[in-house]
């Protein structure tokens, strides 16, 4: 069967089984619509929030941009896992402790203030709208390829998938689906990468395989370093960045994580703080396997890249060359006139342009892999984006009917009011991400990363001193929160969009890259925050009683509205 067929088969069983999870666990009230009802156990949750967690950007993104820069790339691997032990370790158990429905919510409890709750709303749906750009690109990209329709189109029957079983199931249905595409996108990330490995080095464990050598007893990571030096690109082993930008993407990376609204709602799902701890060890460990495996894949990918075009005759390139050329994200621009094709790091005389995003779908067809396989990486993919899509799109939706509209404008609506108002937002938020998928900013990792700088510069020192200092009082973290997000903000339209004047990567400030502003942001945030609360008065007593309650150990009830 050919890889269309394949694809539609796959693909189409895999969405019935969401819809049919979805139409099972439907919602019937805001709790279970919110959190799930709050009884999911921890190995669900886990297998959830990996999946919550591993969007398009790690399964679809993560091992391109490794691919493409080498060192540089691993960035992502490092802060994206070093920030989920960050939120496991340090915040986690303690919301869950304090026991609200949304980060909005603690934060306007906490700093008992509804204008810091107004700017917790504010900072969710920017951090979210940008978060799920990325996720509705890389649902674009595979329709695009896999099913043959244009990338437009194939964001808006993602649209419609993705709205059918978040409406409908809320936090409820997310969660028991979001736990069935964990074991189709983990199952379509490994199978490749072993064949791959047994392929190129004879070794059935990737993250061993691309350490090893190949048939003629090279290494792997040699030959990929002298096909760089051949063709003018820096060694893969070896990085460009400045340390200083290194280390302030990761950091962004890490505390992004520990500040993303999506993925900390997931520890209200569970029953009492115990759980939440288990099931955050469930899911580190979950996601380690995929984590651990992308650094090989992008190895395997970018060697036979290479070897597979690299000075080869156009005419006699393979079938998959020209599939996804047909996509546009892979183009080739004879500039001498000679029929071959020139891939090298010399722009002028560089001849082919490929699209970071379609390394891991190209992958099995660049390694002439089974017809089957290569479907299966697609349903994959979408399994990826589409869990991460569901449950940004939960957090806009609670932040306007619960924490806007119920908290906020109309406190005496009713249940059902809220879920209808929780409902509706979801349908207005899945179009406002479609127009996004449809023109993203920028690759799907690099706007997932603007998100975590986003969630770095405004969630996470709120959070974190709200926690961890009675003395932190609401003039200090709304004060905090607008200087760390506006500063964000302007340094990404800047250098990302062109606003206030655009500028260019040698007028980035002190070479720290958009990606790596956040951690700057964040600084600013936590200094703001604490020099202003040292010249306001005090919490109040109560609230300060809270704080201290949060952070000792015990087992706390049901998540409160």
């Amino acid at each position: 069967m050919s890889i269309q067929v394949w694809t539609w088969i796959l693909v189409g069983i895999t969405f019935t089984i969401y819809i049919g999870i979805a139409i099972w666990s439907r919602a019937g009230s805001t709790k279970e619509f919110y959190v799930a009802g709050g009884g999911v156990s921890p190995l669900a949750n886990g297998l959830a929030t990996a999946a919550d967690w591993m969007s398009a950007a790690s399964f679809i993104s993560m091992a391109g941009i490794i691919s493409f820069n080498g060192y540089d790339g691993s960035v992502y691997l490092m802060g994206w896992t070093g920030g989920y032990v960050l939120l496991a370790l340090l915040l986690a158990p303690y919301l869950r402790k304090f026991g609200k429905f949304t980060v909005p919510d603690f934060i306007g409890d906490r700093y008992y203030s509804n204008t810091a709750r107004s700017v917790a709303v504010f900072c969710a749906l920017l951090i979210s709208f940008t978060y799920v750009a990325g996720q509705m690109r890389g649902v674009g990209l595979v329709f695009s390829r896999f099913l043959e329709v244009d990338i437009n189109t194939g964001v808006i029957i993602g649209m419609i998938i993705v709205l059918f079983y978040a409406v409908l199931g809320g936090m409820k249905g997310i969660t028991y689906t979001q736990v069935a595409q964990y074991c189709v996108l983990i199952f379509a990330f490994m199978v490749p990468a072993i064949f791959i490995s047994i392929q190129m080095t004879g070794n059935p464990i990737p993250q061993l395989g691309f350490g090893g050598m190949d048939e003629n007893g090279i290494y792997l990571l040699d030959k990929l370093d002298g096909l760089h030096k051949e063709l003018g690109f820096s060694e893969y082993t070896s990085g460009s960045k400045s340390t200083l930008d290194v280390f302030l993407i990761t950091a962004a990376l890490m505390v992004g994580t520990a500040g993303l609204p999506h993925v900390i709602v997931r520890f209200f799902t569970v029953k009492k703080v115990a759980d939440a701890r288990k099931s955050a060890g469930w899911a580190l460990f979950l996601i380690a396997i995929l984590y651990t495996t992308a650094p090989a894949i992008a190895v395997f990918s970018r060697t036979n890249l290479i070897e597979t075009v690299s000075n080869k005759a156009y005419s006699e390139l393979p079938a998959w060359f020209s599939n996804w050329e047909k996509t546009g994200l892979i183009t080739f621009d004879d500039k001498n006139k000679d029929g071959k094709v020139q891939y090298v790091a010399d722009t002028k005389k560089n001849e082919l342009t490929v699209d970071k995003d379609i390394m891991v779908l190209a992958n099995p067809e660049i390694a002439g892999l089974p017809n089957w396989v290569i479907a299966l990486v697609a349903a994959g993919g979408l399994a990826a984006a589409l869990s991460t899509a569901a449950g940004l799109l939960l957090v806009i939706s609670a932040s306007v009917s619960h924490d806007l509209i119920k908290k906020m404008i109309n406190p005496k609506i009713s249940e059902k009011g809220e879920l209808i108002a929780a409902r509706l937002a979801a349908v207005v938020a899945v179009c406002v991400a479609g127009y996004f998928g449809i023109n993203p900013p920028d690759f799907v990792a690099a706007t997932v990363a603007l998100a975590f700088g986003l969630a770095a510069a405004s969630f996470f020192p709120a959070i974190v001193l709200g926690i961890f200092s009675k003395r932190m009082n609401k003039e200090g973290a709304i004060s905090g929160m607008v200087i760390g997000i506006l500063l964000m903000l302007f340094y990404m339209m800047r250098f990302k969009f062109g606003w206030f004047g655009g500028g260019t990567k040698e007028d980035w400030w002190f070479g720290i890259s958009p990606e790596g502003f956040g951690t700057i942001a964040m600084c600013a945030n936590f200094m703001v925050s604490i020099i202003i609360s040292k010249f306001t008065p005090k919490p109040p007593i109560e609230v300060q009683e809270i704080v201290e309650n949060i952070r000792i150990p015990s087992e706390a009830g049901a998540a409160t509205h």
